[in-house]
């Protein structure tokens, strides 16, 4: 993941251009992605298709011919989607072109103007003070014409067409937390469900912030249906703790397996309600479509100095945060395919688990105590409406001893998988 991570580092991503192409051609040499362009003033609900942006070189050159503001020393420095500029101007006109940082003297900011016609460099206040000569060059050499919206999107299909939705956003240049590690996390999780059997079906989107799952949406209304589970990935790979922000409903079933598997991690961790801005699960979690999509991360947007500044880099990155993140979600969707529904063979009492082999010899013994408990609960409860996610819950057990009693009982005869009532 952090190969992954210093390989992208360096590109300059915008919510289109060839920022975008060259990062999805390095994440296809990792997983089988499918490329989708987009035209732009393609119409998507409320929104419209972008004209795309690139650039090629950027700066503000002095009277002795230095450049003190250098797109091709950090593409921090150049402001995403300004317009073409070559011009001469005086300090004074420069001015409310320039934004820093006051209380990161040392850190570049990271500005957007997507959807207004604009421009503007981003440098360290330490530099920008150190500015005096009256007249300064000004280039921006980009473009900003009909192209098109690129994304990727790896489809995996399962036994069942209904899908988990995994989505994270490929528009920033050269930030890592809130950017990257989504990307990495979420290839890593591609990988590795790629490579299983699955029960569901799983959908992997690599989009520009907003207008991508926009887009996406628009041009997939008919298959919003099949999505039943759903997280969006970002900023996972920094020192904080874990936050889940749950999904529009709050107690979608993708909720209450981060809620499960967070609780049983060791660590400490934060669950948040739904509030309509942050990442693209407000897009999926818009009235219109209302799908059961969380997101997790780990400290929140805006809530780390380093957020949208070159501060946000390698150094920033912790790989036991990674590591960890992965697993999470790993086990979050393990939940999710292993939470089945089943019905008791032998519901008239207990059945005799001692002749079978499930319970202990000796009474009186604490050891076993936790797992007889898990195959007790699950013969209760599995009457064709609990799921195993509802027997753990109720039980106060993790989910991994219940399925594990489930495992035993259907070997000795004594479960049979049904299917899952529509609301269970």
């Amino acid at each position: 993941m952090l190969e992954l991570m210093e390989e992208l580092y360096p590109i300059c991503r915008s919510i289109t251009g060839e920022g975008v192409r060259e990062t999805l051609k390095i994440i296809q040499t990792r997983i089988p992605l499918e490329v989708r362009e987009v035209p732009s003033g393609t119409k998507v609900f409320d929104w419209t298709v972008p004209l795309e942006w690139n650039v090629s070189d950027a700066y503000v050159m002095n009277r002795a011919g230095k450049r003190v503001i250098d797109f091709q020393s950090h593409n921090l420095h150049l402001m995403s989607y300004s317009v073409p500029v070559r011009k001469t101007m005086s300090l004074e006109e420069l001015r409310p072109h320039l934004f820093s940082l006051p209380a990161h003297p040392e850190w570049i900011p990271y500005r957007t103007s997507y959807y207004k016609e604009n421009w503007g460099f981003c440098i360290r206040h330490a530099d920008l003070q150190r500015l005096s000569d009256e007249e300064y060059d000004v280039v921006i050499d980009s473009t900003l014409q009909a192209g098109s919206l690129t994304y990727g999107e790896l489809y995996l299909p399962g036994k069942v067409s209904d899908e988990v939705l995994v989505s994270c956003h490929v528009c920033h240049p050269s930030l890592c937390n809130d950017n990257l590690s989504g990307i990495a996390v979420a290839v890593m999780l591609a990988e590795t469900m790629a490579a299983r059997s699955r029960r569901y079906s799983f959908r992997f989107l690599f989009i520009p912030g907003t207008i991508g799952s926009i887009t996406w949406l628009a041009q997939n209304e008919q298959r919003v249906p099949h999505i039943r589970y759903g997280l969006v990935l970002t900023g996972v790979g920094d020192a904080g703790s874990v936050t889940y922000k749950k999904s529009r409903e709050g107690n979608a079933e993708i909720d209450r397996a981060m809620a499960h598997v967070l609780r049983y991690s060791g660590e400490a961790h934060s669950i948040i309600d739904f509030f309509p801005y942050g990442y693209d699960e407000r897009q999926y979690c818009s009235p219109g479509f209302n799908l059961p999509v969380g997101c997790f991360m780990r400290t929140p947007h805006g809530q780390y100095p380093e957020y949208h500044s070159s501060a946000d880099n390698m150094d920033l990155i912790r790989s036991e945060s990674l590591v960890r993140s992965y697993a999470q979600c790993l086990q979050a969707f393990e939940l999710l395919e292993g939470n089945r529904v089943y019905v008791n063979q032998n519901q008239k009492c207990e059945p005799q688990l001692g002749k079978r082999g499930l319970y202990r010899a000796v009474a009186g013994q604490q050891e076993n105590q936790s797992r007889e408990l898990a195959l007790l609960w699950v013969l209760n409860l599995s009457d064709g409406r609990h799921t195993l996610l509802d027997i753990a819950e109720r039980a106060d057990l993790p989910f991994g001893q219940i399925q594990s009693a489930a495992d035993a009982l259907g070997e000795a005869g004594l479960l049979k998988e049904c299917r899952r009532p529509e609301k269970a």
